[in-house]
């Protein structure tokens, strides 16, 4: 259905404007003055992210304006900020099992405290909010930062075993640290997934030389994988292996071969570390 509406602004009349009455026209898209927005991180084998609204400084004062000093605050707009963890994590130096969690804060001239409760959907601070939900509070020190006009969560510094999760707005920055337990984590992926291919022990191989450091286990799962086939990729591990061992003669010889077989070889996608290596083990050996 149709209707003609007569609009007056000042006692003139404008026009006639046609209205459908239609659920649709109702519905105004606008931009929100906290938009929704997301963030997430893998850091080794576990992701962290977080789901919250973010808020403007439009001129105001934040810091025991805005947002009270000494009060719980949901740390954004909207809905309590929400954060994951695919994996189990010390956070903050506290454990923290697998599982989303609203993330709280407690603002203050000098250390905040920070909040894991255990209702991850919640409006806030209001009805919502449990006390006695809470997983954990702990402290966590404050810095001045650059000026950023809409509060912001991001992932800084971080590596396969940690990483900061900071967040910014106006001119502070909350910086909480992230452990997660990668290295136990990969271990027993290894041992679950040792399953009989040559690629598998490879990896494995690969693994204890480039992040546990060691060659001994190392050595014995390429020798599992040579075993089963052998490859330029796994001849070259094991070379890699008895290089770091000091071995440089027979590292030297496997490097060879390796090269000789990755020549024939579809993809050969790390010829030129192993050319480097014979350049540089010839010298040693």
């Amino acid at each position: 259905m149709t209707r003609i509406v007569r609009v007056a602004f000042t006692g003139a009349v404008l026009g006639s404007v046609s209205l459908l009455s239609s659920p649709a026209m109702s519905q105004l898209d606008l931009p929100r003055p906290s938009p929704l927005a997301k963030v997430s991180q893998v850091v080794g084998l576990t992701e962290v992210s977080l789901e919250y609204s973010s808020p403007a400084v439009k001129g105001r004062k934040i810091w025991g304006g805005l947002v009270p000093y000494d009060q719980i605050w949901r740390t954004g707009a909207n809905q309590a900020t929400k954060i994951s963890f695919s994996k189990d994590v010390v956070f903050a130096g506290k454990p923290v099992p697998a599982g989303t969690y609203a993330l709280f804060t407690i603002p203050s001239k000098g250390a905040w405290t920070v909040v894991l409760n255990k209702k991850a959907d919640q409006g806030g601070t209001g009805r919502d909010y449990k006390a006695d939900l809470d997983l954990l509070r702990v402290q966590v020190q404050t810095k001045s930062a650059p000026f950023r006009e809409r509060m912001t969560f991001l992932f800084a510094d971080f590596t396969d075993d940690q990483t900061s999760l900071s967040l910014e707005w106006e001119r502070l920055r909350l910086s909480i640290p992230i452990q997660v337990h990668t290295a136990e984590q990969a271990l027993a992926n290894i041992a679950a997934s040792l399953d009989g291919t040559w690629r598998t022990y490879a990896f494995a191989a690969r693994y204890m030389l480039d992040t546990k450091k060691d060659t001994t286990t190392g050595l014995k799962y390429i020798d599992q994988s040579l075993a089963l086939k052998e490859d330029w990729f796994n001849v070259w591990i094991k070379a890699s292996l008895l290089a770091a061992k000091g071995n440089y003669k027979d590292a030297y010889a496997l490097a060879e071969k390796a090269y000789q077989l990755g020549q024939k070889a579809e993809f050969f996608f790390l010829e030129a570390d192993v050319k480097k290596a014979l350049g540089d083990w010839k010298k040693k050996h």
